[in-house]
């Protein structure tokens, strides 16, 4: 005879502890999963991972080039 979990450890199933004041937001295995989903959906986009800033944030050419422009002021300063 075997424990009534056998056959779930068989199919894989992961046991996970949470901490307390984690367990206090998640009141059942449906909604951890949920969490967890997002969680995978928001990693795997590209603001999150990396990429370049949308358009808006990007600074301007002009903007570089006055940072160059200072630069070359300032040694030319010596």
């Amino acid at each position: 005879m075997r424990g009534k979990h056998y056959h779930a450890y068989c199919a894989g199933t992961n046991v996970v502890f949470l901490e307390p004041d984690v367990a206090e937001l998640f009141p059942d295995s449906a909604s951890v999963n949920n969490a967890l989903r997002l969680l995978v959906k928001l990693a795997q986009t590209k603001g999150v991972v990396g990429g370049q800033p949308p358009k808006a944030l990007r600074p301007t050419s002009r903007q570089k080039r006055k940072a160059k422009a200072k630069r070359r002021s300032r040694a030319a300063r010596g």
